[in-house]
């Protein structure tokens, strides 16, 4: 493991505490997805491509790592800025060295389909957590068009690519929602013999699909369904990377579960296939206004005006559930928090993102006082108090950071343990939690 990756699992905590109503304007940090896909694509497209608003976290810059030894010169004039010189879709040169994708799981999948149809070998590999994310689901259909992957037993990193395969175009209905796994055979299609179709069961984000048409890839796409075929040309083109969702989603429970408080989150990204979490608030009765809507990159953008409101529980659709996977662990605090009952169905797949986010939840909630049920697919949640005590958030990002929020509305101090993987997605977020009003310090 590099020493990249060895940092991953530094033992770090945080202090989080009841603070002051949330109050002024932030900018989160860039979305992570667009991101990943923007220094994915301008490396394998044909002249310059400029990325404003690129997300300075450690996955997003392990991607563009991968990319520079694999012989793509990427500059970075400034924080949040790059230029990515891109040398075509066979342009890439192969290394003897493992590539090392950090904790990103979105940068080793997208990576899995984009050198399936390279000359040359590679190795993927990745940190603690990431080493314990199924890959199968991704190299079982790139096997299906002619790819070779060989894991770990059980489907596991890391992953040894083959070159020199020659890659066919499949049809293929997608057994779970992911958009992880259909970028990575529409990324594969770009090389492949005929066309790729890829259908899901329920539509997901649709980034892969926006920026390949952005940069010039005849794609035909529609909510739950994307066709593309090969021998085609990626042609660089500007990124605008709007603000994350996923990170807004922090202070929109947060604004909205403690009193006094109104915050304006600035460019949040608005993609359909991603706003779950808003339309669930709402119908807990969150007061979220969207502002100024525009496109930006090819992505709608709105500026989202959030006040304190009494929630109160409810069974989510499972239609929202693909739109919303990676915002449930801000989901159950809001839910904990919230009057009544909330039932959460569907959701399986949260059992093997960076944690099993059902059960670290479910813990961590627990031991402040929380009434929660695990399901195999969700939980019963009984909204109500929470006091203080300690958590761990298992190396999640997103998990740490939604225990931070249950603190604002805790009677007592929350010890957060194992939080250094927040840099991965929101690099900052103790000093911007403070800035609105937020009481989150490292740990003595």
């Amino acid at each position: 493991m590099s020493a990249a990756s060895a940092d991953h699992g530094a033992a770090q905590a945080w202090i989080a505490s009841a603070g002051m109503p949330l109050r002024g304007s932030l900018r989160v940090p860039g979305d992570k997805s667009v991101s990943h896909r923007a220094v994915m694509l301008g490396a394998l497209a044909q002249g310059v491509t400029r990325v404003t608003g690129f997300l300075e976290g450690e996955d997003t810059r392990a991607t563009a790592r991968v990319f520079e030894r694999l012989g793509v010169r990427i500059e970075t004039p400034s924080a949040s800025e790059r230029i990515v010189h891109g040398v075509g879709l066979h342009g890439l040169r192969g290394i003897d060295a493992p590539l090392d994708c950090g904790n990103a799981g979105t940068g080793m999948r997208l990576l899995a389909g984009a050198l399936a149809g390279q000359a040359f070998d590679s190795v993927l590999i990745g940190d603690a957590s990431l080493s314990k994310r199924p890959m199968r689901r991704v190299t079982e259909p790139l096997a299906a068009m002619g790819a070779r992957i060989d894991t770990d037993e059980g489907g596991l990193p890391p992953l040894r690519i083959h070159g020199g395969r020659a890659l066919t175009g499949i049809e293929y209905t997608l057994p779970v929602a992911s958009a992880q796994v259909k970028s990575a055979l529409l990324l594969a299609g770009l090389y492949a013999r005929g066309e790729t179709v890829v259908h899901e069961p329920h539509p997901t984000r649709d980034y892969t699909e926006r920026m390949l048409a952005a940069f010039g890839w005849p794609i035909d796409f529609s909510p739950g369904y994307a066709r593309l075929s090969g021998g085609h040309t990626l042609r660089a083109t500007d990124v605008a990377v709007p603000a994350d969702f996923s990170s807004a989603a922090f202070f929109l429970v947060a604004a909205s579960v403690v009193p006094g408080s109104e915050l304006l989150l600035e460019a949040v990204g608005m993609n359909p296939r991603r706003t779950g979490l808003l339309a669930a608030l709402r119908l807990m009765g969150a007061n979220i206004v969207e502002e100024n809507p525009r496109a930006e990159g090819g992505e709608p953008v709105a500026d989202l005006r959030v006040r304190h409101a009494p929630l109160h529980g409810i069974e989510v659709p499972e239609a929202l559930v693909p739109d919303m996977i990676d915002e449930f662990p801000a989901l159950f605090v809001a839910a904990s928090l919230a009057q009544g009952r909330s039932v959460i169905r569907g959701a399986a797949e949260l059992r093997v993102k960076e944690s099993d986010r059902i059960a670290t939840m479910a813990t961590g909630l627990r031991a402040l006082g929380a009434r929660i049920e695990e399901t195999p697919d969700g939980a019963i949640i009984d909204g109500g108090a929470l006091h203080g005590g300690e958590v761990d958030s298992h190396g999640d990002h997103r998990i740490a950071m939604s225990f931070s929020i249950a603190a604002q509305r805790a009677s007592g101090e929350v010890r957060i343990g194992d939080v250094a993987n927040v840099a991965t997605s929101f690099p900052g977020f103790e000093a911007l939690a403070a800035q609105a009003g937020m009481r989150v310090r490292a740990a003595e």
